[in-house]
Parts: structure tokens; C-alpha cells; sequence
């Protein structure tokens, strides 16, 4: 492109070709996406001090990411309303896709959250589950899960040398997990 920019804004040519090849994308290094096998989650989910109330949250989000693999933006928009306690769902559209999706709120998952809503929670009438728990008690933001789960990791003692280690990489965990249980592609798409 560069070349073909320079030969037309010196006059080599009379046609500027460099646009013909704007559309042309190259991606350098594309590699496989990071996950954690079973063991490494279950380490992880361990080191997690259930006994505080921060402890409780980063638990409760971080189920949320490895069990029914959420987006990081769409944990961190849970809203009370996301929530159907009675036929036990998680019903959202995505922010990402803009999607509409119905999760089933698995046990775990939702005796994670009620443990933080009745035992960590900062009073707040925000209508957002997770908060962060610093005055003055607001939505918490990407990187903050991103701290906390890199902090999590560090304790598990869980090598991410090579790895991404973000909350999609707790995404992409669950998605090879039921992928080595020979769970049909479109299903773990539609996860």
C-alpha cells in the first residue's frame, strides 16, 4: 500500500492503487484462544476468601464467567430484573451481540450470589448486582474483574505465562470443557 501511495503521489502513476488494497486484512499472529483445564478453575474458585464480602462478589462473578460462561461485560451489568429466581434463569441481551440469551442458573451459581447479596453487598439502591466496595458503592468496571482475577490466579499459583488471563479465558475454559465432553459445536455456540 505505502508503495503504491508513494508511486501515485509522485506522479509514477495516474491511478492511486493504494485504495484497491484497503480492504485487505492481515492478521499477523492468530492463535488459539486461552482457557484453564477443570483442575485450574477448581484451584482458583479455592483461593477465593468466601468469608469477606469482596470475597463473596469475585466468587459469585467468577461462577458466573466459568459455569455459564458470561461475558465479563455482561457480569458486570447483571442487573436485579436479569434474575428469575422462580424458574431459576438468567435472562439478558448481550452487550456485545445484542443478543437475548436465557442461562439456567445453576445451584452453585446461585447460592454464590444470594451469599453475596444477603452477606456482601454494599447498601446501595442501585439495580446492579455486583458493586464495587469503595465509597461511594458504584457499577464496577472490566478492570476491575481483571485485577481481581489476576490476583486470583497468582494465589492458585496457576502458570498464565503463555495464557491470557482474563475473564474470557474463564469463557473459553468452558467452552473446551464441554467440547471435551463431545457437546455439539451449536450448542456450545449458543452458550
Amino acid at each position: 500500500r505505502q508503495f503504491l501511495k508513494y508511486q501515485y503521489e509522485n506522479k509514477k502513476v495516474a491511478v492511486n492503487y493504494c485504495q484497491l488494497l484497503s480492504s485487505i486484512k492481515f492478521i499477523k499472529h492468530r492463535r488459539l484462544p486461552s482457557y484453564f483445564s477443570a483442575d485450574e478453575i477448581n484451584q482458583l474458585e479455592k483461593n477465593i476468601d468466601k468469608a469477606n464480602p469482596i470475597g463473596k462478589r469475585d466468587y459469585a462473578m467468577i461462577l458466573l464467567a466459568a459455569r455459564l460462561g458470561l461475558r465479563s461485560s455482561d457480569i458486570i451489568g447483571l442487573q436485579f430484573n436479569n434474575i428469575v429466581w422462580e424458574r431459576e434463569l438468567v435472562i439478558l441481551v448481550q452487550k456485545k451481540t445484542n443478543v437475548k440469551i436465557e442461562l439456567p442458573l445453576l445451584p452453585e451459581v446461585g447460592e454464590a450470589i444470594i451469599n453475596y447479596l444477603k452477606h456482601g453487598r454494599p447498601q446501595s439502591n442501585l439495580t446492579y448486582v455486583f458493586l464495587c466496595h469503595t465509597a461511594p458503592y458504584g457499577v464496577m468496571n472490566i478492570s476491575n474483574f481483571n485485577s481481581f482475577l489476576k490476583k486470583y490466579l497468582l494465589l492458585s499459583g496457576i502458570s498464565f505465562d503463555e495464557r491470557h488471563h482474563g475473564p474470557h479465558a474463564l469463557r473459553h475454559s468452558l467452552a473446551t470443557s464441554l467440547l471435551q465432553k463431545e457437546t455439539p459445536l451449536p450448542v456450545i455456540s449458543e452458550i
